[in-house]
């Protein structure tokens, strides 16, 4: 049976005024009532309600399928037409147990964790904690009414009549809730805890740098070791913000881990490198549609504020002689894989590539969802103008430039059987994961008064620097591994 759209009746709810077609792409939908084919009268319950006019929110177009069907057109990226993936948006004026389908039709990719079992995540004004939709509700396939594009489709049944729905593509981390977090540790007053504001964003929003550090007792080093980290330059990769919040958490807690990292370590963080990309609900790019991780090598000013303001950081710590840079790590979120994996860069001296294969090995026995085999190393000519790849050719060959990347939808742990969804508490576990795993790093474990054994004395790592995509698993604990650091007392 051929599927039509019906001839319905869309008007926004404020103004009373007809929208819709490709020009409701340009912006988001603001109230916009979904009626009846030829309807007219006032609005009656169960004439749902869309908006998207909120921070993060995107949603460009609604289509009336029929009463139980509405096909959903995601707004792309500001002055960038290529990018449609992140979506979010309320839903209201339902009737209890209303059925409807919604079918998000215009995504720009087409691998998806969706044919993997991830879905939307939902929540409501009376249950404000986000869920996943049950997987068995979401179907993910090519659809020959939209020129064989895929299509999302997921199945809801509203319950609750007074309640405001909202769907998400994840779990949202807006710029508002950074601002209210960073303000929140600033009450603290917390000695070793420092924020500033590095510059501004185009649309004239904060670009805040955190400084985490015992100051007192790190200037008493020779060497004052520096790790910088970044997060949120693909605004719609809202998983990056959970992990760096968890980063942050730990770092400033009175874990006795927490305090001697303080004590040797300084921390530099930037939680969001595109503040206005997050604030409009975009996927990849910033307000004017730059794909802001494809400018290192020589970001504007005025195009690119924020990730000037940091390159000009991270040269001048870089120039500092008084403080060694040793790690860069740019926190993203990956939409076709599982697990959290890394990003390195591949090298010519056999030794810096196995030292370069040291902290993802350490993280990999932390972190039970981080998956070593997943981490590769390369050097592709499309990813010349990430942070990771301009920042390995700048720094010292002592330095380590990695891309630390979360599955939007789950991991897979040894011994599961199936996949385990990613929550926002389980996003910032692995955030304090990482920051737990630079203490093995700088095997500083002896500092720690209860002597835990977690030094990792064995580090053999294959040389493939040869190679121009060196996997993972070519590099990783197999089972002879895993029973000699049995042996020699390493913690897992």
């Amino acid at each position: 049976m051929e599927r039509k759209m019906e001839e319905s009746t869309v008007r926004d709810v404020e103004t009373g005024s007809d929208t819709g077609g490709e020009d409701a792409l340009v912006g988001n939908v603001n109230k916009l009532m979904m009626s009846p084919p030829g309807y007219s009268g006032a609005l009656r319950k169960g004439h749902l309600v869309f908006d998207a006019c909120f921070e993060s929110g995107n949603l460009g177009r609604v289509d009336h399928i029929s009463e139980f069907e509405f096909d959903l057109f995601i707004r792309p990226d500001t002055c960038n037409p290529r990018f449609r993936v992140w979506f979010n948006f309320t839903v209201e004026n339902v009737c209890e147990t209303q059925r409807v389908i919604f079918n998000v039709v215009n995504f720009s990719k087409t691998k998806s964790l969706y044919r993997d079992g991830m879905s939307p995540v939902v929540k409501s004004t009376s249950r404000p904690k986000w869920q996943r939709l049950p997987a068995k509700n979401v179907y993910y396939y090519r659809c020959p009414d939209h020129r064989r594009n895929y299509v999302m489709s997921f199945a809801f049944c509203f319950d609750r009549e007074d309640d405001v729905y909202q769907f998400a593509y994840c779990y949202p981390y807006t710029y508002s809730r950074l601002q209210h977090y960073l303000a929140s540790l600033e009450r603290r007053n917390l000695p070793y805890l420092k924020r500033e504001q590095l510059g501004l964003s185009v649309q004239q929003r904060r670009l805040d740098v955190l400084t985490i550090t015992n100051s007192e007792h790190v200037s008493q080093e020779k060497e004052k070791k520096l790790v910088f980290l970044t997060s949120r330059v693909h605004p719609g990769e809202s998983p990056a913000s959970f992990i760096c919040q968890g980063v942050i958490d730990f770092l400033v807690s009175q874990h006795p881990v927490a305090q001697i990292l303080r004590d040797h370590v300084i921390f530099k963080i930037v939680p969001m490198l595109n503040p206005d990309g997050v604030y409009l609900g975009n996927y990849r790019c910033s307000l004017m549609g730059f794909d802001l991780n494809r400018h290192w090598q020589d970001p504007s000013p005025w195009a690119h504020p924020t990730l000037h303001a940091v390159k000009q950081l991270i040269v001048q710590m870089n120039q500092d002689p008084t403080v060694n840079l040793e790690f860069y790590i740019d926190v993203h979120a990956h939409s076709t894989m599982l697990n959290g994996f890394m990003y390195g860069n591949v090298f010519e001296e056999e030794e810096r590539v196995q030292r370069q294969a040291v902290f993802p090995r350490l993280l990999c026995q932390n972190a039970p969802d981080f998956s070593f085999s997943n981490t590769s190393f390369n050097r592709d000519v499309v990813k010349a103008g990430t942070g990771r790849r301009f920042l390995g050719g700048l720094l010292d060959d002592m330095s380590y430039c990695y891309t630390l990347e979360v599955s939007f939808y789950s991991y897979m742990t040894a011994g599961s059987t199936a996949p385990v969804p990613y929550t926002e508490e389980t996003y910032m576990k692995l955030g304090r994961n990482v920051a737990r795993t630079f203490l093995d790093y700088y095997k500083l474990n002896n500092l720690i008064k209860d002597n835990r054994p977690t030094h990792f004395q064995s580090m053999e790592v294959k040389s493939y620097s040869g190679d121009s995509n060196i996997k993972g698993n070519e590099v990783g604990r197999d089972t002879a591994d895993r029973e000699r650091e049995k042996s020699q007392g390493v913690r897992h």
